[in-house]
């Protein structure tokens, strides 16, 4: 089964995408900021979730990992 089905790699995939939109939006952020509407405009949804909840996100990629590393 791929991660989408199961919610555990749904979360840990949109966690990732949270995280790598951050980033790509403060290396390059005309990248993502001319891109605010349409099927694009979702990343950089995420990335302003990454940047204000900078903290839970950060703690939700804790806990994932944790999870992650003591399932497996």
């Amino acid at each position: 089964m791929t991660a989408i089905f199961k919610f555990d790699g749904l979360l840990l995939i949109l966690l990732l995408l949270i995280c790598t939109c951050t980033y790509i939006r403060a290396q390059f952020p005309a990248l993502l900021d001319r891109n605010k509407h349409g099927f694009l405009g979702a990343f950089w949804k995420m990335a302003r979730i990454g940047e204000r909840l900078s903290p839970y996100v950060a703690a939700a990629c804790l806990a994932m990992a944790i999870k992650v590393l003591v399932h497996n």
